[in-house]
């Protein structure tokens, strides 16, 4: 209460000064405690996370990289959340804007959210082989990714930043052990995909290592003085610093934590393990539903999707199995026409020349965010799945759709090119993501936040938009996208599965084979992706689904009155939020229609 009564005193002294006569509302005085709450959560937040900060282009804090792995950084973060819900609950709601009550509940839903998280168990497992600070200093170190290397300053930093990896690994290796010794542990396939990750950084040339980039391209408008001093740094901060950690990592993995981890894959099989999975599946899909709930819907999805999917089959004349028919299609030389990367990366920005002109009839809002297409980097192409990086938004990164291309002679086309692009590319993750944090008027929170049911789905229900915006034309491209529809569905049975049915690996692997066009090392990296982040795999679907849910429900409540590209304007101005909150926001935008 304290701390309220102090901003109170701030507000009323600032609205004193521009007119001494006149005292503030309380609808003024609410709205302004808000917005002082919100960046001073948003600059406290950025301290504690300063990779987060880089990664949105908040480059104040480019130098640190915090210990997480600590009890105390833990306590820190729930003393932080909880200074922030009260003075949340101090506010009064009811006299704030239609737009302030839906920050205050998105930010409420936050803070109640992040608290329940820190009561888990999860942190006896650091890391995993997906999305882990080892593989994200390796896109950072680079000199490619979100970490700037412009200046001389900019290169201190990532000095600065490197140093701390050390003290950070020493004590995620003690939290294996903490977990080894409660018998939360991570599954061995897991383990066996971390070691060569880290085993890869590992080089006696320190110019041969990915690190050694931005030395390589340092910027010919340093000093001589400058170049040599970072040169001479960059090579110790190698040869001291990261290797020797990564080869750390990789032995510990190896030689003690192996042993000691699972045969099994799900959570549910570890103490606590079933808790933490239905937190994940709240924490993801931000609603309460209950997985097996989730894990009926995906296999009525499977059905309906696959009778689609014989369809198809049938207009092409195709007389065997759908499991025979997909396994043409991966032999079949006419579907993989690429001789080099080049010519994928050619091909994808053929169907972004392909959707241009039909955008406008279903958006009026596009990004002013520049965009570009991009081969995955060949150090993380081998776990990596294609993805979108968001740019910064003052624009002096662009957004990046990433292409993984192990081999171009053997990129196949009928995998769902089209409905990979509008997913991950364009009006997918980079309208969402971009014209939420190119909107000035939300808070930072909002602006620089992700709810993964909301952007996930978003970005799975614009892959249903393929025919509206000229694309899907060719039935093999059709089939490409009830593929990837059907990959979506698959996972609200797999996920659910693995983590609390007893599904074995490798039964999900052989379902996801059976029910969709894919190959077996891809069905692999994908099941073990599901072991490795518990929930996310859900995200999708349920987020679609919903979306999907509103618009129909609009288009019957409002008949003639329902606009397309009104709705989904609508949907992208208020950016990534809970789905409930969602829902809310989107019925009342619907009354106001009529």
């Amino acid at each position: 209460m304290k701390r309220v009564l102090v901003l109170l005193v701030v507000v009323w002294g600032i609205m004193a000064g521009a007119g001494r006569a006149q005292q503030p509302t309380p609808a003024a005085t609410s709205a302004a405690l808000l917005a002082n709450l919100f960046n001073n959560y948003w600059d406290d937040r950025a301290r504690l996370f300063p990779l987060m900060a880089t990664a949105q282009g908040d480059n104040r804090y480019n130098d640190r990289l915090p210990n997480d792995q600590t009890r105390a950084f833990r306590q820190q973060q729930a003393r932080l959340y909880r200074r922030y819900l009260n003075d949340l609950l101090n506010i009064d709601r009811a006299r704030l804007s239609a737009d302030d009550k839906l920050s205050y509940d998105i930010f409420q839903y936050d803070m109640r959210t992040r608290l329940e998280g820190l009561r888990l168990n999860t942190w006896m497992m650091p890391f995993a082989q997906i999305y882990s600070l080892p593989t994200t200093l390796g896109q950072l170190g680079t000199g490619t990714g979100a970490q700037p290397f412009r200046t001389v300053r900019d290169y201190d930093n990532w000095l600065a930043r490197v140093s701390r990896f050390p003290v950070w690994a020493d004590s995620a290796i003690a939290n294996f052990r903490e977990g080894a010794k409660a018998a939360v542990v991570l599954p061995k396939v897991l383990v066996l995909k971390m070691v060569p990750q880290l085993q890869a950084q590992v080089t006696g040339d320190v110019s041969r290592s990915l690190f050694y980039g931005p030395v390589a391209h340092m910027p010919a408008s340093f000093s001589e003085a400058d170049r040599t001093r970072l040169t001479a740094a960059y090579q110790e901060a190698i040869a001291t610093d990261l290797v020797p950690t990564y080869r750390k990592l990789a032995d510990f993995l190896q030689t003690e934590y192996l042993p000691l981890a699972r045969n099994s894959t799900g959570l549910g099989d570890v103490p606590g393990g079933a808790e933490m999975y239905r937190y994940d599946v709240r924490l993801m899909t931000t609603t309460p539903r209950d997985p097996d709930a989730i894990y009926q819907t995906g296999l009525a999805e499977v059905k309906r999707i696959r009778t689609e999917m014989e369809a198809v089959k049938k207009q092409v004349g195709y007389k065997g199995s759908l499991s025979s028919f997909f396994n043409s299609l991966s032999n079949n030389p006419r579907f993989m026409p690429y001789q080099t990367p080049e010519e994928v990366l050619r091909a994808f920005r053929g169907i972004q020349a392909r959707i241009a002109p039909n955008l406008g009839r279903l958006f009026g809002r596009v990004p002013k965010s520049s965009f570009e297409i991009r081969q995955t980097e060949a150090f993380r192409a081998a776990s990596a799945t294609a993805e979108y990086n968001r740019g910064t938004a003052d624009g002096s990164r662009p957004g990046i759709f990433y292409v993984p291309i192990l081999d171009a002679t053997k990129f196949n086309v009928t995998t769902g090119m089209e409905s990979l692009f509008l997913h991950e590319a364009i009006p997918g993750h980079h309208y969402q993501l971009s014209l939420q944090q190119e909107n000035t008027s939300l808070p930072k929170f909002r602006r620089f936040g992700s709810y993964p049911a909301f952007s996930e789905g978003w970005a799975l229900y614009c892959e249903s938009m393929g025919r509206e915006l000229g694309l899907y034309t060719d039935p093999y491209q059709r089939l490409g996208a009830l593929g990837d529809e059907m990959h979506r569905a698959l996972r609200l049975v797999v996920d659910v599965g693995l983590h609390l049915k007893g599904m074995s690996r490798e039964q999900a692997i052989d379902y996801l084979m059976a029910n969709e066009p894919i190959a077996e090392p891809a069905a692999t990296a994908e099941v073990e992706r599901y072991l490795a982040m518990p929930g996310q795999a859900l995200t999708y679907k349920v987020g679609a689904l919903k979306l999907r849910e509103l618009r129909t429900r609009y288009e019957k409540q409002l008949g003639t009155k329902f606009n397309l590209k009104a709705f989904h304007d609508e949907i992208l101005a208020g950016g990534s939020m809970p789905l409930a909150i969602l829902e809310r926001h989107m019925d009342a935008w619907a009354a106001r229609q009529r």
